[in-house]
């Protein structure tokens, strides 16, 4: 009777194919490997899950030597380091989620203040534009609003070249003066 033999005559039997000697084997240290997964994981779950990893690695590897130790000891040495392991996955899991957190916080603020800022600018912006003269205006809004060229906007306004680049530097300086708060 299978029940009635050594550790190391159970696990043959199990490589064997044998699943009842699995039974065996799951009757004998089952609850030892659990309350080990439980005192180290804290969680029923992550425990019960555990003890199923444990004895399924049992099954498929061959890796036990009763040479080397007891089947007790070979199971409660597999049990704590595979509960190690979750541990340091966990804690892994836990610092990514930590630096995603610190990460989107900071831009969803970023992103919001620079909203507000860049519609502060824009406000400003368009305000210092209307205060100069209508050339000027029209070339500036024409070259930075429509992205024309230099020459699109001579065509544009039907205006020679030089005219154009005149209406520009001093439109861009006049409003450098207008706007030296935010250029400054």
């Amino acid at each position: 009777m299978l029940s009635n033999q050594t550790d190391a005559e159970v696990f043959q039997a199990l490589h064997s194919g044998n699943l009842f000697a699995l039974g065996i084997l799951y009757d004998r240290y089952g609850s030892i490997v659990y309350r080990l997964a439980l005192r180290m994981l804290g969680n029923t779950q992550e425990a019960e899950d555990l003890t199923q990893e444990v004895f399924i690695a049992l099954v498929r590897g061959n890796t036990y030597n009763p040479k080397r130790g007891s089947m007790v000891v070979f199971l409660t040495t597999m049990t704590r380091s595979r509960a190690i392991d979750r541990h340091r996955q966990m804690r892994s899991q836990r610092q990514l989620l930590e630096r995603w957190r610190r990460s989107i916080v900071p831009e969803i603020r970023s992103t919001l203040m620079e909203k507000i800022s860049f519609t502060e600018i824009s406000q400003r912006v368009r305000l210092a534009l209307s205060e100069l003269p209508t050339n000027q205006r029209q070339v500036l809004e024409k070259a930075y609003y429509d992205g024309l060229s230099q020459s699109e906007i001579s065509q544009d306004l039907d205006m020679p070249l030089g005219t154009v680049k005149t209406h520009k530097r001093k439109g861009l300086l006049r409003l450098r003066q207008i706007l030296k708060d935010l250029v400054e």
